[in-house]
């Protein structure tokens, strides 16, 4: 892959500058590449290689996140009730992306299907009668929707064996169980994805990719757009770029950028970092006997990336089994950040939306904290609710990759914190960024719609935009929500091009 690390002083005029070359950024740039060729088009990475932040598939859980498994986007109320709202948007975002690849795949910018993304079924695993009542309750209302379509549920412990035999293996008989199991499921490595939409790029003429700087300054520039000063950091020399339009798409590190722009939009956001680990198997022997994404519920006080998953995964080529994760607190927003990186966030406009969401999450903040001093002996405790048999020489622990969670004004000017994806953009399109985590990279194509809709607007209506993008993601403007059809077409075609059909 051709890249640029080093530069000349001159100052760069392009048409779109991209911060960061993970999954949002190189969705976003492959989306724009497709749309109009003579974009001139630059992309800046903190580190030396594409994709290795939250992006790399040792860094995510890779589920490909449908919320066919996910048991926290189909909450409970205290009446019992459950609500399958947020799976039914999460789901449908993630057919965009899976039309997305498949025009990639056809058009023959990405390899084979199998290169990236693999066929693994998605299963959501319960114990106790109170779990048992309320996972079949939510397949009674997921099943009635087309997109939840071929979802199965059983609690006969023969018919479990087959979906998960690890995890069945030398349990307890009397215990109620039940799962969940979604044949159509997938394993995605979104660093190879990455990687591949990159190395395409690369290629193209009026692209550049730039490796190993760091964005030092952003301000208005003063011929309209943005002015950004990057810094090399292994020389610390710096050079300029003059862009009409910046998309700050660097994971944790997205939001002291969004500061340095001192866009009013930006005013009361803050973050709140969580870190993670895996138990890792990469012994053939036991992983070959595992063929699934295995989901239970998190625990009290957990934050959603928490929930427990013993997962199939194939990375690089390699398969391995993975556990977790577990996470903890810290400081850092990128794993290769700095400690600093929390308290340099903090400004007169988000502190009390921060000091607000620490005091009213006092619960979560000693959960993560005592994540972090977790024994070994305690994490092949919890690995073995999910795998009885599980034995302590055939795991390792791994660093995850950093999560920034969202803190912002609620409407009493107190904070809030929020689980999710937000793109905060300034009101004359000309920068946006994408803050947040979960369910991140799965939904990478729609919220990058989300971005091209709301910044390259006037392009839509007047530049066949619209047109293209329908070609590219045959539902763009249409919900797969609300019309059966129209997903039967899609994902009949999807499934065939990403080999993932049962």
């Amino acid at each position: 892959m051709k890249s640029v690390e080093t530069m000349t002083a001159k100052v760069k005029t392009v048409d779109v500058l991209l911060v960061g070359a993970g999954a949002m950024s190189s969705t976003l740039a492959m989306l724009l590449k497709q749309l109009d060729p003579s974009l001139k088009i630059c992309v800046v990475e903190r580190l030396k290689s594409v994709a290795k932040e939250s992006t790399d598939g040792w860094n995510n859980a890779g589920t490909g996140h449908a919320a066919y498994c996910e048991l926290n986007y189909t909450p409970e109320d205290s009446q019992g009730n459950v609500d399958i709202s947020k799976a039914l948007t999460i789901n449908s975002s993630f057919e965009l992306s899976l039309q997305f690849w498949s025009y990639l795949v056809n058009s023959a910018v990405l390899p084979n299907p199998k290169e990236f993304i693999n066929r693994t079924p998605h299963l959501s695993f319960v114990w106790g009668e109170k779990n048992v009542a309320f996972l079949k309750k939510r397949y009674e209302l997921m099943s009635q929707h087309h997109l939840f379509s071929g979802m199965e549920y059983s609690e006969d412990r023969e018919v479990l064996s087959k979906w998960m035999p690890l995890v069945m293996r030398e349990r307890d008989p009397k215990e109620p169980v039940a799962a969940t199991y979604m044949a159509r499921g997938s394993d995605v490595d979104f660093g190879s994805l990455a990687r591949y939409m990159m190395a395409h790029l690369v290629e193209q003429e009026d692209f550049e990719l730039i490796l190993n700087y760091d964005v030092d300054d952003l301000q208005r520039s003063s011929e309209g757009g943005w002015s950004v000063q990057l810094e090399n950091r292994d020389t610390s020399g710096k050079t300029r770029i003059r862009s009409k339009f910046v998309f700050l798409g660097a994971g944790g590190g997205a939001l002291p950028l969004l500061q340095k722009s001192e866009i009013p939009e930006s005013d009361g956001y803050g973050g709140f970092p969580v870190s993670g680990q895996w138990l890792v198997c990469e012994d053939t022997q036991v992983a070959d006997q595992h063929h699934a994404k295995v989901y239970g519920k998190a625990a009290i006080g957990a934050p959603p990336m928490s929930v427990p998953h013993l997962d199939t995964r194939v990375i690089n080529g390699k398969k391995a089994l993975l556990f977790g994760p577990f996470a903890g607190f810290t400081t850092k927003f990128l794993k290769k950040g700095s400690m600093f990186d929390l308290p340099s966030s903090i400004r007169g406009n988000n502190l009390m939306p921060m000091m607000s969401v620490g005091i009213n999450n006092m619960d979560l903040t000693k959960y993560l904290i005592g994540e972090v001093f977790q024994s070994n002996r305690s994490r092949m405790s919890s690995l073995r609710d999910y795998f009885p048999q599980a034995k302590d020489g055939n795991w390792r622990l791994a660093d995850a990759g950093q999560r920034v969670q969202i803190i912002k004004k609620d409407k009493n000017g107190d904070g809030k914190l929020e689980f999710g994806t937000e793109i905060v953009a300034a009101a004359d399109g000309s920068i946006a960024s994408l803050l947040g985590a979960s369910p991140g990279a799965s939904t990478a194509v729609h919220a990058m719609i989300n971005v091209i809709e709301r910044c390259f607007a006037s392009r839509l209506e007047s530049d066949g935009w619209k047109e293209k993008l329908k070609t590219m993601i045959p539902s763009y403007g249409e919900s797969l929500i609300d019309d059966a059809e129209l997903l039967k077409r899609v994902r009949e075609q999807t499934l065939s091009t990403l080999n993932l059909n049962p």
